[in-house]
C-alpha cells in the first residue's frame, strides 16, 4: 500500500530522543520544551509559543484565552476539519459559516463581510492544502470592525502570505504537529501571540489552571491537562531544523504531479500552483472531478485502494456534519462550493516519505482510471 503519507525523520530526531533517554528527561519539564517554542516561536516571528497536546487542543485553549462574550459569534469557514468548530462551540460561542472559493479552496473573503453583525465577536481564519487564505483583506475587515482574529495555520509549517510565515497573523494563531503535517512530533500543537495576557493565560489553561507558588492547588478557573512531552519537544525541534528542506521537497513532489496529471486538465481540476498572495506548499495534493464527469470522489478512491494506493476524501462540510444537525447549530444552510468539492475532491499520497517510483505508480493508475470514465 502506498499511504497517503508517509514521514521522513531524516535529522537529529533519533540524536535528541536518545539525549531525552540518557538524562531522564521525558516528561513536559524537560529542556527541549523550552528550546522547542523558543526557536519555533522565532521562525515565525513571534513574541510567545506554548506547546500543547495536539491541534485541536491549541484552538480550544486559544478561543478560551481570548475571553470572548459568552454565545457571540466567530466566522470561520464551512470547508475545513471539524477540530475548527468544535473549539467555538465548546467555548460557549456560535459559529457562523461561510462558502469557500471555488479555486483555492479557502475561505470566501467578500463571504466573510456579509455575515459580519454586531453579535461577532472574531474571525477564524483557516489556511486549507497549502495555499492560504487571502489574509490582508481579513485583517484589514477585523480592524476596521474590531474583532478578533485566530489564524489556524495547522497546515501551513513554513509558507508565506506574501512575504510573512503563516501563523504569524492575527490575535493568536495555531499549529498542528500531527504525523501528516510539514513539522510532525506524532502528535503535538502550538499556540502563538504577540501579546503577554493572552500567553499567561494560555499557559495556565493549558496547565489545569494552576496557582503559584503556596496556592498551586488553588484552581480558579476550569483547565486541562494538555501539556507536551519533552520526547515530542526533541523530535519538533529536530524537525524544524531541516523546514526549509521540507518545503522544497513538498513543493518537488506537488510539481512533479502537476506535470504528469495536467494530461487529465479535461476531467479533473489541478490544485493551484500559486496565486497572487502565495505559493503553493502542498501539505496535500488534492484534485477535484470536473462537473461534467458524473462520478463522486468516492469511487475513484475505492478503484485506487484496490491498486493498493491510498487516497483521502476532502473535509466534509461543517453545516452537513451529522452532529451539528443533530444539536440543530446549522439546518438549512447551503454552501455550494463546499459541498462540490467535498463530494467531488480527493487528495493522493503526498507524505514526504513518497518515492518517484511510487509517485509514478499513482500517477499511471490515476490516468488508467479516469481513460475509463
Amino acid at each position: 500500500m502506498i499511504t497517503v503519507n508517509k514521514p521522513l525523520l531524516l535529522g537529529n530526531e533519533k540524536k535528541y530522543l536518545l539525549n531525552c533517554i540518557k538524562t531522564g528527561w521525558i516528561s513536559s519539564e524537560g529542556p527541549y520544551v523550552k528550546k522547542f517554542e523558543k526557536k519555533f516561536a522565532s521562525f515565525i516571528n513571534r513574541k510567545f509559543s506554548a506547546t500543547v497536546s495536539n491541534g485541536s487542543a491549541a484552538l480550544e485553549i486559544a478561543l478560551r484565552a481570548l475571553k470572548l462574550k459568552k454565545g457571540s459569534e466567530v466566522i470561520l469557514p464551512t470547508f475545513t476539519i471539524v477540530s475548527c468548530c468544535n473549539a467555538i462551540i465548546n467555548a460557549g460561542l456560535k459559529p457562523v459559516l461561510v462558502d469557500c472559493s471555488r479555486t483555492t479552496w479557502n475561505m470566501d473573503v467578500e463571504e466573510v463581510q456579509k455575515k459580519i453583525t454586531k453579535n461577532t465577536s472574531a474571525i477564524m481564519i483557516v489556511h486549507i492544502y497549502g495555499i492560504t487564505t487571502d489574509v490582508s483583506k481579513i485583517l484589514n475587515l477585523a480592524k476596521l470592525k474590531k474583532l478578533k482574529v485566530i489564524e489556524d495555520a495547522s497546515e501551513m509549517h513554513g509558507q508565506k502570505y506574501k512575504s510573512k510565515l503563516c501563523g504569524s497573523f492575527g490575535d493568536v494563531s495555531t499549529f498542528s504537529f500531527y504525523v501528516n503535517k510539514h513539522i510532525t512530533t506524532g502528535e503535538g500543537g502550538m499556540i502563538l501571540t504577540d501579546n503577554n495576557k493572552i500567553y499567561e493565560e494560555v499557559l495556565k489553561l493549558k496547565n489545569l489552571y494552576f496557582g503559584k507558588g503556596i496556592d498551586r492547588f488553588k484552581h480558579k478557573e476550569i483547565g486541562w491537562n494538555q501539556r507536551f512531552t519533552n520526547l515530542q519537544a526533541a523530535i519538533g525541534l529536530a524537525q524544524l531544523e531541516r523546514i526549509s528542506q521540507i518545503v522544497k521537497k513538498k513543493i518537488f513532489i506537488g510539481n512533479y504531479y502537476t506535470k504528469k496529471l495536467s494530461i487529465l486538465n479535461d476531467k479533473l481540476e489541478l490544485p493551484l500552483t500559486k496565486t497572487k498572495y502565495c505559493k503553493n506548499i502542498y501539505w496535500v495534493y488534492g484534485l477535484v472531478i470536473k462537473d461534467h464527469i458524473k462520478i463522486k470522489a468516492d469511487l475513484i478512491i475505492s478503484a485506487l485502494r484496490k491498486k493498493n494506493i491510498e487516497c483521502r476524501p476532502f473535509f466534509y462540510p461543517m453545516h452537513k456534519q451529522p452532529i451539528y444537525k443533530k444539536m440543530k447549530i446549522f439546518t438549512k444552510e447551503k454552501y455550494l462550493n463546499s459541498e462540490r468539492i467535498s463530494e467531488k475532491g480527493f487528495y493522493i499520497p503526498c507524505g514526504l516519505g513518497i518515492t518517484i517510483k511510487e509517485q509514478d505508480k499513482v500517477i499511471n493508475n490515476i490516468i488508467k482510471v479516469f481513460k475509463k470514465i
